[in-house]
């Protein structure tokens, strides 16, 4: 049996590459920041048959790599694949980020991921692994407003280059991913529009692709390679790019430069622990996501276990405190697992596009239902 860890596992890319991976049957250590969404993802993937161990673990802090390491080799008893995944953004001019802000961006990407391969190479040597990281179009063609994850995701592509070179002697493959503009909240919880629909691609069809790479160990995967394409060429000529930016900045998501910018305070794109986190609130309205943006993530789900739109409509009364396990009860009776972790993942859709405080195991109504 494999075991792949995986960080920034509770939401996205990395909780769409934990399920499919267990589906495959390979043992999984998923590691986030949202305790909340961590236990839901390992209730499904035990709900299915599948293995799992999760912790809340935060990686830009390389003195945690150990653990994450750790907790894979006692589990599981080694590392074949490791995806360091997790993504961190702190909008604002980049001249204006705080050092904790840069702190955390370059600690999520870069730092904490190099010191998680350094921690595991003895494990990777003995399975001959693989290794992926993660990274961005915008470590090419940088884009303003989102502080330094740009120059942050540049080094995680530069460090991969290192990491491919020093390892292959080993017998350790490691793959940067270049995964395109994804269908995931990363942007909206930022405050920022996001790429155009028709642009996104969906986290499941990254993560089926990742997963593919473990049998081919290329150098590079490029998720969307007609994005890749385009990526490319705005590299060739950067005075173009920066002109056709300036005037459409919405073809990356990011805000119109005409208006108010954002302040440079970290938002961070895996929430933390709900012992950690202080209950948040909802962000300015003109910002905020409607209702059916939020649900659309786990619409599909919803269908499926026959969760109906309009009783989560109605849970949004202003203030009110909402318990997991109660919504479960109203409205599936006696619920049974599957039932309760998409309990769990509408609350924490909810939660991600502000309409939900978490506060400790609950949630209040911070937001009604436009």
């Amino acid at each position: 049996m494999s075991v792949i860890v995986i960080t920034g596992a509770s939401s996205g890319i990395g909780r769409a590459l934990a399920l499919r991976a267990a589906r495959a049957g390979y043992d999984v250590v998923a590691i986030g920041r949202n305790r909340i969404a961590l236990d839901a993802l390992a209730e499904r993937v035990r709900g299915e048959g599948g293995s799992i161990a999760v912790e809340a673990i935060d990686v830009s802090q390389p003195a945690n790599a150990r653990t994450i390491v750790a907790l894979a080799a006692r589990t599981f008893g080694g590392i074949d694949v490791l995806v360091n995944n997790a993504g961190h953004v702190a909008v604002g001019p980049l001249a204006a980020q705080s050092d904790a802000a840069l702190q955390d961006q370059f600690g999520t990407h870069v730092i904490g991921p190099i010191a998680l391969v350094r921690e595991a190479l003895p494990l990777l040597r003995q399975a001959g692994g693989h290794v992926f990281m993660v990274g961005s179009g915008v470590a090419r063609v940088p884009v303003h407003g989102l502080g330094a994850y740009s120059p942050s995701k540049a080094a995680t592509r530069s460090a991969t280059a290192i990491l491919r070179r020093e390892l292959k002697p080993e017998g350790i493959a490691v793959t940067y991913v270049d995964p395109g503009a994804v269908d995931t909240a990363f942007m909206t919880r930022a405050g920022m529009p996001g790429a155009p629909a028709s642009m996104l691609a969906s986290p499941e069809v990254v993560a089926r692709k990742i997963l593919l790479a473990v049998a081919r160990r290329p150098r590079v995967l490029n998720a969307v390679p007609w994005q890749t394409a385009f990526v490319a060429i705005g590299e060739l000529f950067p005075r173009l790019t920066d002109a056709l930016l300036e005037r459409n900045p919405a073809l990356v998501g990011i805000q119109p430069a005409d208006e108010p910018a954002l302040a440079a305070q970290p938002v961070v794109a895996l929430a933390p622990t709900a012992a950690e986190a202080p209950p948040t609130e909802a962000p300015a309205s003109g910002d905020a996501p409607t209702f059916a943006d939020a649900i659309e993530p786990v619409r599909r789900r919803m269908e499926r276990v026959k969760l109906s739109e309009a009783f989560v409509r109605d849970l949004l009364q202003p203030d009110a405190v909402l318990d997991p396990a109660e919504i479960a009860l109203r409205w599936a009776g006696m619920p049974n697992k599957n039932e309760r972790a998409a309990t769990i993942e509408v609350l924490e859709a909810l939660a991600e596009a502000g309409f939900l405080a978490r506060d400790g195991e609950r949630y209040r109504v911070v937001r009604a239902a436009s």
